[in-house]
């Protein structure tokens, strides 16, 4: 839950990095793979493992941020709209918001679940309000990575449950981070 928002801000002071006339050694990090750029330029400060297939887990949950901020922009769903919970949305496992089956939700309110509880059953019940369904939604996840460069990703779920055939890299989860900050401002400035 915590590594999450802490990664994801840890990225967004990227441009402060940037500015310092001169960078310190990168650090022994205790992950398998990682990335360092400047959002701005898009310039790689340094990186260890980048391309590396891995299973992102819930940084997943960028993507599922970055399709519901378009959702919002493009009016397909409302920020106070009531969605209903579903018996998938409430059974999902790992992190939840402990949503309840037959119940109404906000949108925002499911956006703050998803993005300060990790909640995974908060990503099911967005992804059936935007797409009828989390498999529908996967679908626009996969398109819209490709869309954005994200070469070396793919998704299955919209909460980052593992599977075999759900993997990302350091470098394609960057490119998302940056359209993430770029293409919605006013989301990110909001709930991150």
């Amino acid at each position: 839950m915590r590594t999450f928002r802490s990664l994801f801000l840890a990225l967004l002071m990227l441009p402060v990095l940037a500015m310092a006339q001169q960078l310190p050694t990168p650090p022994t990090l205790a992950a398998k793979a990682w990335l360092l750029t400047e959002v701005e330029s898009g310039q790689t400060l340094v990186e260890q493992n980048a391309d590396n297939r891995l299973d992102p887990a819930s940084l997943t949950k960028l993507m599922t941020a970055y399709i519901t901020f378009g959702a919002l922009k493009q009016g397909t769903i409302k920020i106070d709209q009531m969605v209903p919970v579903s018996e998938k949305a409430w059974r999902s496992e790992g992190s939840r918001m402990f949503i309840k089956v037959n119940t109404q939700v906000k949108v925002e309110d499911l956006i703050k679940g998803m993005i300060v509880q990790s909640g995974n059953d908060a990503c099911v019940a967005l992804s059936e309000a935007i797409a009828g369904s989390e498999e529908n939604f996967v679908q626009m996840m996969n398109r819209e990575a490709q869309r954005l460069g994200m070469k070396a990703t793919s998704f299955r779920n919209s909460a980052g449950l593992p599977d075999p055939q759900h993997y990302t890299t350091a470098r394609d989860l960057a490119t998302l981070a940056s359209a993430l900050v770029h293409d919605f401002p006013e989301d990110y400035a909001k709930y991150y």
